[in-house]
């Protein structure tokens, strides 16, 4: 099966539908994304532009079984399409964050969380976590205790 992500002019992910892939069979009996973006457009009455294929196998710029990733991630209802860099993207998480491309993910501006400690992780009272400050622009440490 073939998905396809139906993007808005804004490039906005609306639905992501499948598609057998003998409906995208070209002449030559090749697997080709434009074939399958005409016959869309016939059965669901919206623009072969906007349908954009892509893979239930890619996250984060990995593919989950060692393939090839295909445009950063899996679509879902409320990625956006950046045509730029092939990428379709999660909602950004804070106004800060920025674009990392070759993880098609978001990253602060500082880098990634510090990592929790051995002690931390050892820690059978409390769970660890590093949360991000928007107004700080920082990692904070959050402790909750464990309660039993």
């Amino acid at each position: 099966m073939a998905h396809f992500a139906k993007i808005s002019e804004t490039n906005e992910v609306l639905q992501v539908l499948t598609l057998n892939n003998s409906d995208m069979l070209n002449s030559d009996g090749v697997e080709d994304e434009s074939v399958g973006q005409a016959y869309l457009e016939t059965h669901n009455n919206w623009p072969a532009n906007l349908w954009i294929q892509t893979s239930y196998n890619t996250t984060g710029g990995l593919h989950k079984t060692g393939g090839t990733p295909f445009r950063g991630n899996y679509a879902g209802i409320n990625c956006i399409w950046d045509e730029d860099n092939q990428i379709f993207w999660f909602q950004k998480p804070y106004a800060s964050w920025v674009k990392h491309i070759e993880s098609a993910s978001w990253k602060s501006p500082i880098g990634d969380a510090p990592e929790l400690t051995a002690e931390q992780i050892a820690d059978i009272n409390n769970i660890y976590r590093y949360d991000w400050n928007e107004s700080g622009q920082s990692w904070d440490l959050r402790i909750t205790p464990i309660i039993s």
